[in-house]
């Protein structure tokens, strides 16, 4: 029997970001569009025709062979969004205005 080599469709950058192969798109990107709005592969690839069925399919493989390390960094940029979105609610002009006129 003959054996091939297996078909790859995910590179990393020197910052370590999986990316799939001849596109501008993330692994990130394909997973958390299945995790945030439940999208098949199928969807994902209507979406974004310029991908592939196997190249969204490696991508979700990819995303679930580093879970761990993937759900981590979307933590860490959750907490990210929020702390930003604390910021801003604290230092908006309009909070301020608002806050002066009602004497706090």
């Amino acid at each position: 029997m003959e054996t091939t080599a297996p078909i790859q469709h995910i590179h990393h950058d020197e910052k370590g970001v999986a990316w799939i192969d001849d596109t501008n798109v993330k692994v990130m990107e394909v997973a958390l569009e299945t995790l945030a709005h439940g999208l098949s592969p199928e969807e994902i690839h209507f979406q974004h025709p310029h991908l592939s069925l196997a190249q969204i399919h490696a991508a979700l493989a990819h995303y679930h062979d580093h879970r761990d390390a993937f759900d981590a960094l979307i933590q860490e940029r959750l907490q990210e969004v929020d702390a930003l979105a604390a910021e801003h609610r604290r230092q908006s002009p309009v909070r301020r205005r608002l806050q002066s006129w009602n004497g706090g």
